[in-house]
C-alpha cells in the first residue's frame, strides 16, 4: 500500500467520524443495544480477502480461502456484484468499509452494521458459543498454531492440509442446538475394545489359502456372535466431529490398520470443531439477522433522513438492488417477515383496544369501526412528526421527550434540521415511526379477519372499558410492535422464526409460491401458494443449514468397531456420489470401516412413462440402503424396511406437489 493510499483511507476515516457517532446514538434511541463497533477502512483487495476469510483478518493456511477470494473477485468483475461491508460477531464487533464507497453507501453500511451488532449481542443462539466472544483472538491463535504445525520439519505440510480437508467436509455436522463444550484429552471416553478377528488373523501372517482351510466363514461368524455386543452412543449423536474427536483414530497406510491420532491431529480437529460452533449461529439466523439489519437500516436512512437529500437517491437505488436480487434473498424475506411481525403485533393491540369500546364486538367490528378515523387518531402528533417547527410546544415532562436534549435543542446545541430525533425518547420514536399509519400499510388494520377477532375476544375480560373509539385509541401503546420484535430477536432462529410467523396472509401479500421438478413433463412447475407448502420448502433450506441431517447411530456397529451413521430422511434422498466422497473423509477420521444407512427413492421407468402420458407424477418406491466403505472399496446392500423405518419422515414431508398430480 502506498503512502497516498494510506492518506486516502485516513481522510475517509475522518469523513465518517460524525456518521459513526450519530448512527450509534440513533441506534440507541431506537432501543437497540449493540456491541461497540470498531470501523476499519480497507481497499477493494482487502475487502475481498476479508470476505474470503469470513470477516476476519487472520485465518489458518488453506486453499479454500484462495478459492473464495478468486470467486469473490470474479463476481465483482463479471457479475457486477459489490460487497459494501462485512462485520463479525465479536465484542467489540469489527466492521470493514471499502474506501471507494460513496458517502451514501458508507452511511447505509454503518446503520446496517449497528443493527447486526445489536443482533449479535442479544440473540440467545449467539450466546450459546460465548456471552463475550473474543473471536478475532481465537481465530488468530488457531491460525498461528496450524501454521506452526505446517512449518514443523517433522510434520508433512501436505498431511496437515489433507487432515483439514477431511474435517471441513463435516464442519456443519455438529449439535448446533447445544453450547460449545470443548473436548480435552483427559475427558476422552474409554475405548470400546471389541476384538477384531480379522485384524488378529492378519497379525499371524498366514496365507489366504491356510486361512480359508483353517478358519472358514462359519467359524468367523461364530466368533463375532460370541462377543457381547456393546453399542454406543445411547442416543443418536448429531455432533459427528465431537464423536470422532472422542473415539476416532487415523488410518495408518503403512500398517494397514487404525492407529491413535497424533497430538497435532487431535488439536486441529478440536480447533476446527470450535470454529464450526462459533460460525453456526450466523448460519442459523441468516434471514432473521439480515432482515433485522435491513429493517433498522431502512428506518434510519430513509425514515429518519440519515441519508440527506443529496444521498437518498443513491441509497434508494442500491437498497432496491439488494432487496431485488434474484433467487433466494435473505435480505428481502427477512425484512418482509420483520415488518409483518411489527404490523401484526400493532394490529392486534389496536384491535384489543377497540374491542374494549362499549358496544363493539368481534361480530360487528368491520361494520362498526370507521378505519379512516382510527388511522387519523393513530397518526403521530404534529409536534412529534415535525420537531423543528414545533420545538416551543414540546414539554420536558412529556414521556416522549428527552428533557436534557430538549434543553440543549432550545439552546441551539443540537442541529434539529439534521438530527431531530435527538429530543425524543424511545416512546417518542415509536410513535413517530408507527407502522400502521405508514402509506404502504394503512390498509393492514382493515384486513384483520373474523377468526382472529374472535380469538382476541375470547381471552378479554375487561371488554367495556372505553366509552368511545377516541378514548380507546388515546391509550394505544405505540411501542408494542418494536417490543415484540425485540422479544423474537432474543430467542428465535430462522427455522422457528419461519415456522411461527409465515402465515397465509404473509404468503398472499408477498406473492410466495412453491415449484417442483416434474418427472412426467421433465420441467419445473408452480405447485402451490398454500403457506404450509411454502413453509415446507423454506424449512428444508434452513433445517440443519440446508444440509442432510446425519447422526452417529453406533460406534461399534456389528461389534467390529465400525462406525454407523444414520441419515434422518426427510423425503429428500442423498446425492450418492457426494455421500460416498464424504464417507471416504470420515474413514480417515475413524480409521476403521464406516457405514451409512439411508432411504432412497426409486422410480420404475414404465411408471414414469405412463405418468407422462397422463400428465401425472409417478409414485416412487422408498427403500432402505446401507453404504459401506472399508478404505478400499464401497459396497451397497438393500435393507429391510424395518431396519430404516425409524429414519423415514413422519410429520415432515417436503413434497408439495398437488394431490391430483400424484394420485
Amino acid at each position: 500500500m502506498t503512502t497516498q493510499d494510506e492518506f486516502e483511507m485516513q481522510r475517509e476515516a475522518e469523513r465518517l467520524e460524525e456518521a459513526v457517532e450519530e448512527a450509534s446514538n440513533l441506534a440507541h434511541k431506537l432501543g437497540l443495544n449493540p456491541y461497540p463497533v470498531n470501523y476499519w477502512i480497507v481497499d477493494y483487495d482487502e475487502m475481498n480477502e476479508l470476505i474470503a476469510y469470513g470477516g476476519f483478518q487472520q485465518r489458518y493456511p488453506h486453499w479454500r480461502w484462495g478459492m473464495q477470494y478468486d470467486r469473490q473477485q470474479k463476481q465483482g468483475q463479471f457479475l457486477g456484484g459489490k460487497a459494501f461491508e462485512i462485520v463479525n460477531n465479536d465484542n467489540p464487533s469489527h466492521a470493514f468499509l471499502q474506501v471507494s464507497n460513496s458517502l451514501a453507501d458508507q452511511k447505509a453500511v454503518i446503520t446496517h452494521v449497528e443493527a447486526h451488532a445489536d443482533f449479535f449481542n442479544n440473540n440467545e443462539w449467539f450466546g450459546l458459543f460465548a456471552d463475550d466472544p473474543d473471536a478475532a483472538a481465537m481465530l488468530a491463535r488457531h491460525a498461528e498454531t496450524i501454521q506452526d504445525y505446517m512449518q514443523d520439519p517433522e510434520i508433512d505440510r501436505a498431511e496437515v492440509e489433507r487432515w483439514i480437508d477431511h474435517i471441513l467436509c463435516l464442519e456443519d455436522n455438529i449439535d448446533q442446538h447445544q453450547p460449545y463444550d470443548p473436548i480435552s484429552p483427559e475427558e476422552d471416553a474409554p475405548e470400546i475394545d471389541a476384538p477384531d478377528i480379522d485384524e488378529d488373523l492378519s497379525d499371524l501372517n498366514l496365507s489366504e489359502e491356510v486361512k480359508r482351510q483353517v478358519f472358514d466363514d462359519e467359524w468367523l461368524e461364530a466368533q463375532q456372535d460370541d462377543d457381547e455386543s456393546v453399542s454406543f452412543p445411547s442416543e443418536p449423536e448429531p455432533d459427528i466431529i465431537g464423536f470422532l474427536r472422542k473415539h476416532g483414530k487415523q488410518y495408518d497406510d503403512d500398517a494397514g490398520k487404525a492407529a491413535e491420532m497424533t497430538d497435532w491431529q487431535t488439536d486441529i480437529l478440536e480447533m476446527l470443531r470450535r470454529e464450526a460452533y462459533y460460525f453456526a449461529p450466523q448460519k442459523m439466523t441468516k434471514v432473521m439477522n439480515e432482515g433485522w439489519a435491513s429493517y433498522w437500516e431502512s428506518l434510519m436512512m430513509a425514515d429518519e433522513n440519515f441519508a440527506d437529500s443529496n444521498e437518498f437517491v443513491t441509497y434508494a437505488d442500491h437498497m432496491s438492488q439488494v432487496l431485488g436480487s434474484p433467487g433466494f434473498n435473505p435480505y428481502s424475506l427477512g425484512l418482509e417477515l420483520w415488518e409483518y411481525v411489527e404490523n401484526t403485533a400493532n394490529r392486534r393491540h389496536v384491535a384489543e383496544q377497540l374491542l374494549r369500546v362499549e358496544g363493539l364486538t368481534w361480530r360487528n367490528f368491520h361494520d362498526t369501526v370507521d378505519f379512516q378515523q382510527v388511522l387519523e387518531l393513530l397518526d403521530p402528533d404534529p409536534e412529534i412528526d415535525n420537531i423543528p417547527e414545533h420545538l416551543d410546544a414540546l414539554e420536558p415532562d412529556d414521556p416522549r421527550i428527552d428533557p436534557d436534549a430538549l434543553e440543549a435543542a432550545k439552546a441551539g446545541d443540537i442541529d434539529l434540521a439534521k438530527y431531530p430525533w435527538k429530543v425524543l425518547t424511545y416512546e417518542g420514536m415509536a410513535q413517530r415511526h408507527y407502522s400502521l399509519v405508514k402509506p404502504q400499510y394503512r390498509g393492514f388494520l382493515t384486513h384483520i379477519g373474523q377468526e382472529e377477532l374472535e380469538r382476541i375476544s375470547r381471552y378479554m375480560f375487561d371488554d367495556a372499558r372505553y366509552d368511545s373509539v377516541d378514548d380507546a385509541i388515546a391509550d394505544v401503546d405505540y411501542t408494542v410492535g418494536w417490543n415484540r420484535m425485540r422479544e423474537i430477536r432474543e430467542s428465535h432462529n430462522d427455522v422457528t422464526f419461519l415456522d411461527e410467523f409465515l402465515t397465509q396472509e404473509f404468503v398472499d401479500a408477498n406473492d410466495y409460491f412453491t415449484y417442483e421438478y416434474m418427472r412426467s413433463s421433465d420441467d419445473y412447475r408452480v405447485t402451490s401458494t398454500d403457506y404450509r407448502d411454502v413453509k415446507k420448502k423454506l424449512m428444508l433450506r434452513f433445517t440443519n443449514f440446508g444440509k442432510p441431517t446425519i447422526v452417529v447411530a453406533d460406534g461399534n456397529y456389528d461389534n467390529r468397531n465400525e462406525l454407523l451413521l444414520d441419515h434422518q430422511y426427510n423425503g429428500v434422498s442423498l446425492d450418492m456420489e457426494q455421500a460416498k466422497d464424504t464417507l471416504e473423509r470420515v474413514f480417515e477420521l475413524w480409521g476403521r470401516p464406516v457405514n451409512l444407512r439411508t432411504i432412497v427413492k426409486e422410480y420404475d421407468e414404465h411408471d414414469v412413462e405412463v405418468a407422462r402420458r397422463r400428465d401425472r407424477e409417478p409414485e416412487p418406491t422408498e427403500r432402505g440402503r446401507l453404504i459401506s466403505y472399508d478404505g478400499m472399496e464401497f459396497t451397497e446392500q438393500q435393507l429391510d424396511w424395518d431396519d430404516v423405518e425409524h429414519l423415514a419422515a413422519t410429520d415432515i414431508d417436503y413434497d408439495t406437489k398437488p394431490d391430483e398430480w400424484t394420485t
